[in-house]
């Protein structure tokens, strides 16, 4: 156990470059708090004392605003950063070195008492708001958009953005020995990629049968910035 919470010590340290020192983060961090605290929890859990878990994981919400039930699992080097609104349900699994943050859902999608939350694999990056909802799998080295909605399953290696999510392959594959995947702002558009490919279809279309490329269509700059006569602001 106490090699475990040194583990979570590290990684909210590895992965949060404002933590300064492993006490500061062991006083001040109510990530590390919940993570901690739901240990002691399913331990407890799974010593047959229910209903004293649920008691323990109902306090740990109030004092870290993170919700984890007792039964679900948490792997090693668990971090979820700024805490807050972070729900995981009763029959959710989570991997190792996997980064939560603030507003994401691991929750279930049926009302009977069986497998119906998400399985998180490791080294796995879950973007603020984030809702993985059902029995899937979310495969190792994956990373799940901002406020991305997921209700099906996740190859590992993936990128998923958008509502419901879309599942993207990475390009250069996400090693075990690479850094954390924190790099959030870097996601694709596919909406606005699919639209710029629309338009300069119909341009080459126009091209062909009228001889020129006619634009009355409202769309971006070249440095994706759209011009704001077009809209009532």
């Amino acid at each position: 156990m106490l090699a475990t919470l040194r583990r979570d010590l590290r990684s909210a340290r590895d992965r949060d470059p404002a933590a300064r020192s492993s006490f500061e983060i062991a006083i001040c961090y109510s990530g590390v708090h919940a993570v901690w605290s739901h240990r002691v929890c399913h331990l407890l859990w799974h010593k047959d004392l229910k209903f004293l878990a649920r008691v323990c994981s109902s306090l740990a919400r109030l004092l870290t605003g993170v919700d984890i039930h007792p039964a679900a699992v948490l792997g090693q080097g668990v971090f979820i950063d700024h805490a807050t609104g972070v729900v995981i349900g009763e029959t959710a699994e989570v991997g190792d070195d996997v980064t939560i943050y603030q507003g994401v859902t691991l929750g279930g999608t049926s009302l009977d008492r069986v497998k119906r939350h998400p399985t998180v694999g490791n080294r796995v990056t879950i973007g603020a708001g984030a809702k993985v909802l059902g029995a899937i799998t979310i495969g190792d080295d994956s990373r799940i958009g901002a406020n991305a909605v997921v209700v099906k399953s996740v190859p590992p290696n993936s990128v998923v953005v958008g509502v419901p999510g879309q599942i993207i392959a990475r390009s250069r594959p996400h090693l075990a020995t690479d850094r954390p995947d924190l790099e959030s702002a870097f996601m694709p558009d596919l909406l606005g990629v699919s639209l710029h490919s629309l338009l300069a279809r119909v341009d080459e279309l126009e091209m062909v049968v009228e001889g020129h490329a006619h634009r009355p269509d409202v769309r971006p700059s070249e440095a994706g910035v759209w011009s704001g006569e077009d809209f009532s602001i």
